[in-house]
């Protein structure tokens, strides 16, 4: 009668704890209940908990930074260790640079993936260089196509938008419904930070955090809100890393914007004491914003128990520490290092065993942030993200007690080192099932490349805008409501 059961399981979601079977057949979950019998497959689960698949919803697979390198990790690699941290679903970005078609960039990531990804997997688009052939018709009909959102930079320079770009881009993804991602730092207060930084022969990893305190995540984040309120348009803040960032977003939601946010393992677990070591090794811990001081993560869990922060995310952006060009760089100087730390793997098992483990966060709260909310916010609900009747197979057996001792050696990607290592877990996925076939199972990759599908996303709710202009003035038709 069924493909497979997964029977006598403790069923964890974002709003219920129950034990129960699971019967799945053609990759859904078509019954839970209450003595379903066996399937052609039966896995025991007595004594393990089950958790909805994971949604990495920010990554960099086989992706060519601005400056021309390549991220370590292709879409086998990536997708290999993400399933093996109990991930089902990768949705990273097909990066637009200057002068690119976006449907060009969007096919040869397709190229990129299909033979490779090991799970399922969806695409945001990069837009940087939103000329108008761009706005008018690659970008509206992409977003139509299940590509319905997008990233924007405030910083890089081959990446960032000016606010007049940044609103014209806002008025489209409103017109067409699409949900923007927005990078936000201070562009010009960080190139002047760092010219004066080096001047004076400051050039050690430590200083890429000095370059970029946390004034300039809060100005640009008050500036992305400020122009997505000018056009009602509901964004989310990606990778936020500190407490005034996110009092700028708290102010925002309290006000009614449709404002929300995402942060990553490494504001919760780095710090600025990790960019500060002997040699470059704190080059291992870089990334943009950078880990802020020891004292800013309580700030960062609360605002992730109060609901602030909606999803929690990876930024996988894997650049190898032996590498001539990747965080060898910072032998030169900070500013050429590429920026950005591995992370898929141990996304979920770290908030497990943190942040349940240790009361910061509920089980609820964990599986909303780490797969229900990415699920709702970008398009994949109800297939992805939730244990219920007619959902994707996507299911992680918990052993809740398991220890384990964090070595770069027991990863399953393409990175020569974690900035996790030595941390000591308990809790971790045992075994990972993506659409009812187990692609992981006790911390060793049994899936194959070219078993993930990709899956076009449809118009989410929560990027509709709230209706309101402050100015009494709709940008959009025109029209005045003094």
């Amino acid at each position: 009668m069924y493909d497979l059961v997964v029977k006598g399981g403790r069923i964890a979601t974002a709003a219920d704890l129950y034990e129960a079977d699971i019967a799945v057949r053609g990759g859904r979950i078509v019954a839970i209940g209450e003595d379903l019998g066996r399937g052609e497959r039966t896995i025991d689960a007595r004594g393990r908990l089950i958790t909805p698949g994971g949604i990495d919803a920010h990554a960099h697979i086989e992706q060519i930074s601005s400056t021309g390198v390549w991220t370590a990790d292709d879409w086998f690699t990536a997708t290999r260790s993400a399933a093996c941290g109990g991930t089902t679903v990768v949705v990273p970005f097909a990066a637009q640079h200057k002068g690119d078609s976006l449907t060009a960039v969007v096919a040869d990531y397709h190229a990129r993936a299909t033979p490779k990804a090991c799970i399922d997997y969806a695409f945001h688009l990069i837009v940087s260089d939103p000329r108008p052939e761009i706005l008018a018709d690659e970008l509206p009909q992409l977003i139509r196509a299940g590509y319905p959102s997008f990233k924007i930079y405030l910083t890089y320079d081959a990446l960032k938008l000016n606010d007049r770009e940044v609103l014209d881009v806002y008025a489209v993804a409103r017109r067409e419904g699409a949900f923007v991602m927005v990078h936000a730092e201070n562009h010009d207060a960080i190139a002047w930070l760092a010219q004066k930084l080096l001047a004076a022969g400051h050039k050690a990893p430590k200083f890429h955090g000095v370059s970029r305190p946390q004034a300039v995540e809060r100005e640009a984040t008050h500036r992305a809100i400020t122009l997505a309120e000018l056009v009602d348009q509901p964004i989310l803040i990606v990778h936020v890393s500190g407490a005034e960032a996110f009092e700028q977003i708290r102010w925002a939601q309290q006000r009614g914007l449709k404002i929300y946010a995402e942060t990553c393992p490494q504001y919760l677990f780095l710090s600025a004491e990790d960019l500060d070591q002997p040699g470059i090794e704190g080059a291992k811990c870089m990334c943009s914003p950078p880990p802020r001081e020891k004292a800013n993560q309580p700030a960062v869990w609360r605002a992730i128990a109060a609901g602030v922060a909606q999803i929690v995310s990876s930024d996988h952006a894997p650049y190898r520490f032996g590498d001539a060009d990747g965080k060898q760089k910072a032998l030169q100087d900070f500013k050429k290092v590429p920026n950005g730390v591995p992370g898929l793997e141990l996304r979920l098992p770290l908030l497990f065993s943190e942040g349940v483990g240790k009361g910061r966060i509920d089980i609820h709260q964990f599986v909303a942030v780490t797969s229900t909310n990415p699920a709702r916010l970008y398009g994949l609900s109800p297939k992805k993200g939730s244990i219920a009747v007619g959902a994707d197979a996507d299911l992680v057996l918990w052993d809740p007690n398991k220890q384990v001792t964090v070595r770069h050696e027991m990863l399953h990607d393409a990175m020569d080192y974690t900035p996790y290592e030595g941390m000591e877990l308990t809790g971790w996925p045992v075994e990972t099932l993506c659409r009812g076939v187990t692609v992981a199972k006790d911390m060793e990759f049994v899936g194959e490349a070219g078993f993930g599908q990709f899956h076009k996303r449809g118009l989410t709710d929560l990027a509709r805008p709230a209706g309101r202009f402050p100015t009494g003035f709709n940008p959009q038709d025109g029209s005045y409501r003094g």
